[in-house]
């Protein structure tokens, strides 16, 4: 896999995303899910960095980070790529690489970038037509926004504190569904 050559800067967020090779499924099966959550946790130590919110896809995925360190590209998503390419590789008895290239970290450069990217990922499973609700969706940290599940993955403190409420959350997304998706359209995996 070859190295990113630009630096994270630490204390920023980035926005953290891949897709399989010839946008092809990257998850075959729940055990492939649970398995790239597993290793997530694994890898996603609090000293290294903190995941604000993530979306898995069936062929791609998205991680809104908080960085805390320069080289988490060699601490992080270089050992999570081997080890989920390697896993994937052995189960299904295949060779070669299993994501289209080297992974891609967008530097969140503003509050409002920030929300945004938070709503484009939450909705999504929504917007690929996988579910009709946003909670529907197993493999995203939604549901442990809003209280359906207490999952310890995501540390989504600094979107949440800007609502009043849950709630107020929930309406955000909403309007993001009710077409106010021009904001988070250049958020996508097209190039």
């Amino acid at each position: 896999m070859p190295t990113r050559t630009t630096p994270f800067i630490p204390e920023h967020y980035y926005h953290i995303y891949n897709r399989g090779v010839n946008r092809q499924p990257i998850f075959l099966g729940e055990d492939n899910w649970l398995f790239f959550i597993k290793r997530l946790r694994e890898y996603f130590q609090k000293e290294i960095a903190e995941i604000v919110a993530y979306c898995l896809m069936p062929n791609h995925f998205h991680v809104l980070a908080l960085i805390k360190t320069d080289d988490f590209s060699a601490r992080v998503m270089q050992p999570l790529g081997v080890s989920y390419t390697k896993a994937i590789n052995k189960q299904q008895n295949r060779v070669g690489p299993l994501f289209q290239g080297p992974f891609r970290a967008v530097l969140v450069d503003s509050n409002d970038y920030l929300l945004q990217l938070s709503r484009y990922i939450h909705l999504n499973p929504t917007a690929a037509g996988l579910v009709k609700q946003p909670e529907e969706w197993l493999f995203s940290s939604y549901r442990d926004i809003i209280g359906m599940r207490n999952g310890t993955l995501a540390h989504p403190q600094i979107i949440l504190e800007q609502f009043g409420s849950v709630i107020e959350y929930q309406k955000f997304l909403e309007e993001g569904r009710n077409g106010n998706i021009d904001k988070i359209a250049h958020l996508t995996l097209e190039d």
